[in-house]
């Protein structure tokens, strides 16, 4: 008998443009994905306790008014849902708790620093102590980076990968963290997933290596538990060898490098 597929949300609608990708990286690494609209999540959020795997993809929610994701963050940290007087953030936590799944790439990544699910420091869910901001460049980069893993991280997503080549393509993706204590605090205990680094695989701050001018080079992180994760770079743009812009002169891998990290989350959920 074929064992059943893990099943994994991908959100859709108000502006998010990356679901069906998102979906398709989800289908390779092994989950059942189901799109589900934003609108249908906030009406019925006991809903995403049918899935082991949420993910908010790329995109311009909302139109990215008063900036990437807040209005969205706004409403779910505080809207009341529902006859419950909850909010659907709570929802959000507890899904964490029972020991499931979320990813957050780009604009996804954007909406779960700004409800405090990232990096949420000392398991303080719902504060907000970073933030993405404007690229120094003062413009859209669109390119290829090169990411270093931390492999001190807990983060369940890159467990077992080295360094790794992804695209990024945002306007707001500066990385910020509200205090030094704040840096500290993430770097000791293992929240800063990638970072990104020349073609050697060292760190820097340089542009366009660092295509942002983010803070300490981070391009993703993670939460206490290791198993919320956002990243500004789009694996689920590169999950095929056909996407990388090289791929054409030999030596690339069949699996595109950001299909790593979904096959992650999958092995997760299923052995867990």
């Amino acid at each position: 008998m074929m064992k059943k597929r893990p099943k994994s949300l991908i959100l859709f609608g108000n502006g998010i443009n990356c679901e069906n990708e998102t979906a398709h990286a989800n289908s390779l690494a092994g989950f059942e994905p189901e799109l589900v609209h934003i609108d249908e999540l906030t009406d019925r959020p006991a809903l995403i306790h049918r899935f082991s795997f949420i993910n908010f993809p790329g995109g311009f929610l909302d139109g990215d008014d008063l900036g990437s994701a807040r209005a969205q963050a706004v409403k779910w940290k505080y809207q009341k849902i529902g006859g419950t007087g909850g909010r659907f953030l709570d929802e959000l936590v507890k899904f964490v708790q029972e020991g499931k799944i979320i990813i957050g790439i780009c604009n996804g990544f954007q909406l779960l620093i700004k409800t405090g699910l990232l990096p949420a420091l000392g398991g303080s869910c719902g504060r907000q102590s970073a933030t993405l901001t404007s690229n120094d460049s003062g413009r859209f980069e669109d390119r290829w980076v090169y990411l270093r893993v931390n492999r001190f991280s807990h983060c369940i997503f890159t467990k077992d990968m080295d360094n790794i080549y992804l695209p990024v393509r945002h306007g707001e993706g500066k990385c910020v963290v509200d205090t030094p204590e704040g840096i500290s605090a993430m770097k000791e205990k293992g929240h800063i997933v990638l970072q990104y680094a020349d073609e050697s695989g060292k760190v820097t701050m340089e542009y366009p290596d660092n295509p942002n001018g983010s803070t300490e080079a981070i391009a993703a992180l993670c939460d206490d538990t290791g198993r919320v994760f956002g990243l500004m770079p789009h694996p689920e743009a590169f999950v095929h060898r056909t996407q990388h812009p090289r791929w054409t002169r030999g030596g690339i891998c069949s699996e595109g490098d950001g299909l790593k990290i979904f096959m992650n989350a999958c092995k997760y959920i299923t052995e867990s």
